[in-house]
């Protein structure tokens, strides 16, 4: 019999599931034996009673009696004998003698919980929504007059398996596949075939799902519109073109509708709108909310819900913020939300969580795209503080983790503020994240920040935040030790000692080389202290980085002493040491401790390179003994050695300086002739030497006069390395006595 308003009205807010592959549904019809053991009464009251927040009671009418469930009825639960005597009675006497359709939601496989990312997640929730919108909003009419009681109950005995028979069906390809099953069958309620049709639709039997619509088409003309398809069948048929992807079917079932004289309906634009998703057609999916609005449809949550969707797809998260804005606008003014079926205050809450995970979700894209979007998002996350919009803690530290690039640091940085100002709590690994994008992006001075906030805020920094901060003060210092910018090395280390990391031995000789390459003497004699003092024992690097600025403040005796202690304390040396006190014998004139020298190099298999010879030459050259530098020059050659420019230059200047500019023109030729290119210094050289002397030489065959060559620089000054390294500038002047704290005073 036909469902009147008031009985539509009231089945339209239960919610019947629709068939997932058929594997749990059962329908049993005229059932004449117990269910889980007992009465149809007793389950039924049971049922609705006990366990209304499990079960739906849907009523067909006199003919059938419909329940739907999306959990396991337990035979534990207790009967329901204390409901009052006169509703159980009135119960009893009403559905005693019914059809009784039980749908039980098939079981999830646990896979189906493992989605491949979040934009699975939401178009899952999307389709979610079509279908229990298109459940809620369903009526069955099958068009027969209610049966006599005495017909009721010789079909008792009667039992269909719908498994079984979806399974028969899944192959049909026409409408006479179909009756060849279900000719001999008695007629099924519309939401049987409607759960059917969207079934096929899953498991992708798109052929089986049409023929079984031609099939209704066909029943309908036979009975003279007693069963047919109606508006709900085709919006089941449209769903099951969306799952099975056979696109080319949904403008051929429009027009089928059209044919029929169905009117869309709400339903039928959210699915439609489902579809051009599916296709990738996010532009279409919001045209369709114009032609709702212009056949005189109210859009519905899902809706709503859809067109956020296609924006995500667009990846325009700044559209879909706006479109909601303009939702709520209409909300507040009560233009929307009127719809008694709907709760709008649980479904507008709804979607400014889905607005706020979709503009999350959209610029997690924008970050991990090749192009630099960083303005992008930075613009988004003001909109979204203009909205009113909020994310939560687990958003943003999501956002940090998508930083990974050097482009990146104004992002992380103003996610990394956010997550400090407004929630209580910050991940320890996202600040280790932060502190290594920090350090990519080369802004050291941003990570040591984050490191102390961790020191005074929490969370406690462990193994990984140590050995992150501790490599950036290693880039910081090995910067400072190549440009001798000695002064931030001192304050780097006094840095790492306040924040309590203690300097390896690789810092301390970051400063030792820097205060070396500046000839700062004093500062790496107090360094070198310092080490000590802290328990570090010195490498060779350090050995050879003292004698270096001992060897350029002429601390020769001070030089010794280091060297006999380091031979003492086991420390082998290496050629640079070797070289260093060859050049401090030779600046002393004392050749036989040189010749020592390279005699204990070569024994302990440490071969003597240009290098050396190059700072015997340089100290004669220094000290003006260019007779003893032109011999090295030689001993170099006997012992297979090319001199480079460095050599040459030396050695020319020297002998030009000394009164011999014959000698000197000749060594220029000579390095012309091999292919070096010495410098205007040594050109002048000879050339001044030739005309004070007055020595008959064709200073044409010298050449043009070589460029002058940039005087490579050793900086400084503490502005230049803030310029290099990205840290604070100090206006207070560096204080002597930051290198060196005596013991007693450095807790004060």
């Amino acid at each position: 019999m036909a469902v009147n308003r008031s009985q539509q009205k009231n089945t339209t807010n239960l919610y019947l599931p629709k068939l997932s592959s058929f594997k749990c549904l059962s329908v049993a019809l005229h059932i004449k034996s117990s269910f889980f053991q007992l009465s149809i009464e007793e389950s039924i009251m049971r049922l609705y009673f006990k366990s209304r927040k499990k079960w739906n009671v849907i009523d067909g009418g006199h003919s059938f009696f419909l329940l739907s469930s999306y959990s396991r009825f337990s035979r534990s639960e207790t009967c329901c004998g204390k409901l009052n005597c006169s509703l159980r009675c009135e119960f009893l006497s009403r559905y005693s003698r019914l059809k009784v359709v039980l749908f039980c939601e098939p079981k999830r496989d646990s896979s189906r919980g493992l989605v491949a990312s979040d934009w699975a997640l939401e178009e899952q929730e999307i389709g979610n929504g079509l279908e229990r919108e298109e459940s809620n909003s369903k009526h069955y009419d099958n068009g027969n007059e209610d049966k006599s009681e005495g017909e009721v109950e010789s079909e008792k005995s009667a039992r269909i398996d719908v498994r079984a028979l979806a399974s028969s069906l899944q192959f049909a390809k026409t409408a006479d596949d179909i009756e060849k099953v279900l000719k001999d069958m008695d007629e099924l309620p519309l939401q049987v075939y409607s759960s059917m049709i969207s079934g096929f639709g899953r498991d992708k039997y798109m052929d089986a799902a049409i023929s079984l619509v031609e099939w209704l088409k066909r029943k309908k003309k036979e009975s003279g519109g007693g069963i047919g398809p109606n508006l709900f069948i085709y919006n089941s048929l449209l769903g099951a073109v969306k799952h099975s992807k056979q696109f080319g079917q949904m403008e051929k079932i429009l027009d089928d509708m059209a044919e029929e004289g169905i009117i869309p309906n709400i339903v039928t634009y959210n699915v439609l709108m489902a579809i051009y998703l599916e296709q990738g057609e996010a532009t279409k999916a919001l045209n369709v909310i114009e032609e709702i609005q212009e056949k005189g449809f109210s859009p519905s949550p899902v809706t709503y819900s859809t067109a956020l969707y296609a924006y995500r797809r667009m990846e325009n998260g700044t559209g879909a913020l706006k479109f909601f804005v303009e939702l709520r606008e209409k909300y507040v003014k009560g233009e929307i939300g009127g719809n008694a079926d709907e709760n709008w205050e649980y479904e507008f809450v709804k979607l400014e969580k889905f607005t706020v995970r979709i503009c999350q979700q959209v610029m997690r894209r924008w970050l991990v795209k090749d192009e630099n979007l960083s303005t992008n998002v930075l613009k988004l996350l003001r909109d979204m503080d203009e909205a009113g919009l909020k994310l939560s803690r687990e958003d943003y530290e999501s956002l940090v983790w998508a930083c990974t690039r050097e482009e990146h640091y104004l992002v992380a940085k103003e996610l990394y503020s956010r997550i400090r100002e407004r929630h209580y709590e910050i991940s320890l690994s996202v600040c280790n994240h932060l502190i290594w994008v920090m350090g990519k992006a080369k802004k050291w001075w941003a990570a040591l920040e984050i490191y102390e906030d961790l020191l005074d805020k929490g969370p406690s920094p462990n193994n990984m935040s140590y050995e992150l901060i501790v490599s950036h003060f290693n880039i910081l210092l090995t910067a400072a030790s190549k440009r001798g910018i000695w002064r931030w090395g001192v304050r780097l280390l006094n840095k790492m000692e306040d924040k309590g990391l203690k300097p390896s031995s690789r810092e301390w000789n970051a400063v030792l080389v820097a205060c070396s390459k500046a000839s700062e003497t004093n500062a790496a004699v107090q360094i070198f202290k310092r080490m000590v003092e802290q328990g570090e024992k010195p490498t060779i690097i350090s050995y050879g980085a003292l004698l270096s600025a001992l060897e350029k403040g002429k601390l020769y005796d001070e030089a010794l002493r280091v060297w006999d202690h380091m031979i003492k304390v086991g420390v082998k040396p290496n050629l640079y040491a070797y070289t260093i006190m060859a050049s401090i014998f030779t600046a002393k004139g004392n050749f036989k401790m040189v010749n020592a020298v390279f005699q204990e190099m070569v024994s302990s298999g440490v071969e003597p390179t240009v290098v050396t010879y190059n700072a015997i030459v340089s100290g004669c050259a220094r000290n003006g003994m260019s007779s003893a530098a032109y011999e090295w020059f030689h001993r170099m050659k006997v012992h297979n050695i090319s001199p480079n420019e460095i050599t040459y230059e030396m050695l020319i200047e020297a002998l030009a300086n000394d009164g011999k500019p014959r000698l000197a023109y000749d060594l220029f030729l000579r390095a012309h002739n091999e292919g070096l290119n010495l410098s205007s210094k040594a050109y002048d050289a000879v050339v001044r030497s030739s005309q004070v002397y007055g020595a008959t030489t064709d200073l044409s065959m010298l050449g043009p006069r070589p460029p002058d060559k940039k005087k490579v620089q050793i900086r400084k000054t503490l502005t230049e390395f803030c310029n290099i390294a990205d840290v604070p500038r100090r206006s207070k002047p560096f204080d002597r006595k930051e290198i060196y704290i005596p013991p007693e005073h450095r807790n004060q």
